[in-house]
């Protein structure tokens, strides 16, 4: 063979695609015995491996040639029991594909093992024993692997030649899984009738089984089709360093989580939503014009942004959610359970944070897929939680991209990994059990040797909140300092919150996720319930656009001191006369969420005062709002 001829062979070798599988199934249903055959049967075992594999079957099972479990069973004690125990990962390859193989568990107790080899894989073949039919552990790896939304699976009806290769038997078994299968979330799901022993439909058809017209399970593993597989729409390119050789380069390097980025591409930094387009693309070898899953390259831009690591770039009208508040379907793989007064840490993509668990909703029951009530999880267990991080998260339902989708959970103390998760497709509400509201709001007045009634006298004025809420740039802010100015010029001592000057203090580290919106409304309420407390009217300024949200926040100030006042103005109105650009970010990408434009906003039914914006002007309706605190018998003019 020549050199060229050497070239050309390393050249299409390097280009065959990737096929990552798992293999699962009940004790003894014949895993390790089917990739050892395919390791045997492809010639992908060395002849000094081979010969010590020969030599360990006959001392274990006497006139036995070879045992093809050996030659995956690595661990002494997977030997000594015949068993598999860890995860073992396999490599092999054919002229069509290489594959990477994970040999994983079928133990009850190994569930973890099981859920971390199928966690990158593509395909999950699931064995089941001829004899015995669809067991409870079938049904556990199915679930598994439909939980990690593994987009191909094969149901392998193992040992066909202990049945005289019956048709029937094969029949009943694959209608007996298709009916549990309807109840998952699988999109390919094909059975073969094989046995791992004899090579029957292994890695060749059997002329035992002709009543059966499909592929051999290796030449179905060579042809499915896994490209459409990836995500090349959402562009997410987690930054895990930034590089800067000298003064005159500065790549922000990482591996692409999903998506295709070009030279040219209008590129946005989350969560700073800086814009820049893309000068460059560089790896190890020289520029590229594009990249894409899963490459690792170091994009350079345009304009020096200030992106560390654990931030994102993203397409700029394709961003991801921003959001600390999510729900997720865990596997805890800890022997210490999970205890929700703990607080963990998150690794999700590029990004690390502390956690804390709101609420465990329930555990699954994978042997009858029952939901349970749970305190807490065991090792092994799945779970579905309601999570918080200190910093907001950058991601995308698993189901949509299991790049950004998935995360690890890491003890803070061992440092060890607790938990793998997969964030689920729903949008947080505020109403989702969280740690952020107390039911303790209300009558939580802090001993004083002064009375209300002193209070009330001295500053010749009753306590009360002015809750003014409407869209964004309505004018309720306008509202709020005239009446400021009104109550002080009348002797009355108020005191001021609108949604800047909380955020610039009190709220500095939250975000505009849903969560983070309810976290500044409870701060902002319980600052003025503590101005009530002191005698002090507090007029508040906020958009507040979710119903259940006021509803709290009088809940802590206490019923029969909050005017919520409607500041009403229609959506046009109120993006003309923008003055904060909150509309043209929006419009420009550059904003997630906006009240009355992408999210709902949820005007009060009954208000105790509607301001009609611009029919009134802002005298007008300081003038009006000033009337109903006289005329509740808040203030005397």
């Amino acid at each position: 063979m020549s050199t060229a001829d050497i070239n050309e062979f390393l050249r299409q070798d390097a280009e065959k695609d990737i096929l990552r599988f798992s293999t699962a199934g009940s004790v003894d249903d014949g895993k390790s015995t089917l990739i050892g055959r395919l390791l045997h049967d492809s010639k992908e075992i060395y002849e000094d491996q081979l010969a010590a594999v020969k030599k360990a079957s006959g001392r274990i099972n006497a006139g036995v040639e070879i045992d093809f479990s050996l030659l995956t069973d690595g661990l002494k004690a997977e030997r000594e029991q015949g068993i598999t125990i860890d995860v073992a990962y396999r490599y092999f390859s054919t002229p069509k594909r290489k594959f990477i193989i994970a040999d994983t568990p079928g133990h009850e107790q190994y569930t973890r093992n099981m859920a971390t080899g199928a966690s990158t894989a593509d395909l999950a073949v699931i064995l089941i024993d001829a004899r015995n039919g669809v067991l409870t552990q079938s049904k556990r790896h199915s679930f598994i692997s439909s939980l990690l939304r593994i987009p191909h699976m094969i149901v392998a009806v193992n040992k066909m030649d202990l049945v005289d290769y019956s048709e029937d038997v094969f029949e009943a078994i694959k209608k007996d899984f298709s009916n549990f299968a309807a109840k998952l979330s699988i999109g390919d799901l094909h059975f073969i009738p094989l046995s791992a022993l004899c090579g029957d439909n292994v890695v060749e058809r059997s002329a035992k089984m002709p009543w059966y017209k499909g592929p051999a399970l290796l030449e179905y593993l060579e042809n499915v089709y896994i490209a459409s597989d990836r995500n090349l729409i959402d562009l997410r390119f987690p930054v895990q360093t930034v590089l800067r050789p000298n003064l005159n380069f500065r790549g922000y390097a990482g591996q692409i989580a999903s998506g295709v980025v070009k030279k040219g591409d209008e590129l946005l930094a989350v969560p700073s939503m800086r814009k820049s387009r893309v000068k460059s693309i560089v790896t190890y070898e020289g520029e590229l014009d594009y990249a894409f899953a899963p490459q690792s390259v170091a994009i350079t831009l345009e304009d020096e942004l200030d992106v560390s690591r654990g931030e994102m770039l993203v397409h700029v009208h394709n961003i991801p959610r921003v959001n600390r508040h999510f729900e997720a379907m865990i596997v805890w793989m800890s022997e210490s359970p999970l205890d929700p007064s703990q607080q963990y840490i998150i690794k999700q993509t590029s990004r690390q944070t502390q956690i804390r668990i709101d609420e465990i909703r329930y555990r699954t029951n994978v042997n009858t897929m029952h939901r349970e009530q749970a305190d807490n999880l065991q090792m092994n267990e799945i779970g579905r939680i309601v999570c918080t991080a200190r910093q907001p998260l950058f991601f995308d339902p698993y189901t949509k991209n299991r790049a950004t989708g998935s995360f690890i959970v890491i003890d803070m103390l061992s440092n060890n990994t607790v938990a793998a998760g997969m964030i689920l497709d729903r949008e947080p509400s505020e109403r989702l059990p969280s740690k952020l509201t107390s039911k303790d709001s209300t009558n939580r007045r802090s001993p004083s040797l002064i009375s209300a009634e002193e209070r009330e006298k001295r500053l010749s004025q009753r306590p009360v909140t002015v809750w003014l809420t409407g869209l964004p740039a309505c004018g309720k802010k306008d509202i709020a300092y005239a009446l400021e100015k009104q109550l002080f010029d009348l002797g009355k001592t108020c005191v001021l919150l609108d949604g800047g000057s909380i955020r610039a203090g009190l709220s500095r580290e939250l975000d505009f996720s849903s969560a983070d919106r309810a976290e500044n409304i409870r701060r902002a309420a319980e600052t003025a319930r503590l101005l009530n407390e002191h005698g002090l009217i507090a007029i508040c300024a906020f958009v507040s656009a979710d119903g259940d949200v006021r509803a709290q926040a009088a809940e802590i100030i206490g019923a029969d001191r909050f005017l919520d006042i409607h500041v009403d103005a229609a959506i046009e109105y109120c993006a003309s006369n923008d003055k904060s650009g909150l509309y043209e970010k929006w419009k420009n990408g550059e904003l997630r969420e906006l009240a009355g434009v992408s999210h709902p906003y949820e005007a009060p039914e009954k208000p105790a005062l509607r301001l009609d914006i611009p029919n009134l002007s802002t005298e007008a309706a300081t003038t009006a709002v000033l009337k109903l605190l006289k005329d509740r018998g808040f203030i005397a003019i």
